[in-house]
């Protein structure tokens, strides 16, 4: 993956995920779910927390501090794609600092980051989430199938007779 098309995925991520929240932002209201179908609904929320609104007590009107603790992060990551070599680790890095990027974003322009995705299981939900999240996560899974061993040809064994 050329440096381009590294830049274009982390652009494109970013994009996306901006347009989805901005769309949300301005079609959903906080509190009313909007049924799409079983088991998912789009339902705005805000969170000032990590990743599923992990240590949001503790970070909970500290927007500054989480920017910076996921820039740090995030710009160690776009280095790590720009020198990695498998195409799989490219992406899933690129998708990872788009999506963070996205984030980042979100807590510097409203104190939290824009949640609306809902899925759920009768009164169970999982914790609402949104377009960066997802590319952070197939991006996670994109640098584990690059960490797999590939597949050697069997070369036959020597005879040691």
């Amino acid at each position: 993956m050329t440096r381009t098309k590294l830049i274009f995925l982390i652009a494109a991520t970013l994009l996306v995920d901006q347009l989805t929240k901005v769309a949300a932002l301005s079609l959903l209201s906080r509190g009313m779910a909007v049924p799409v179908f079983p088991g998912f609904n789009l339902a705005l929320g805000f969170n000032e927390g990590a990743s599923f609104g992990m240590m949001g007590g503790v970070m909970a009107g500290k927007p500054l501090l989480m920017a910076a603790l996921t820039g740090a992060l995030t710009l160690m990551f776009a280095v790590m794609a720009f020198r990695a070599r498998h195409p799989f680790e490219k992406a899933g890095l690129a998708l990872i600092v788009g999506g963070a990027l996205g984030n980042i974003i979100d807590r510097l322009r409203q104190g939290a980051v824009t949640d609306f995705l809902d899925l759920y299981w009768q009164d169970w939900h999982w914790p609402t989430f949104n377009g960066a999240d997802i590319a952070i996560t197939l991006g996670a899974l994109f640098i584990l199938v690059a960490s797999l061993p590939s597949r050697r040809s069997k070369e036959p064994a020597l005879d040691q007779n």
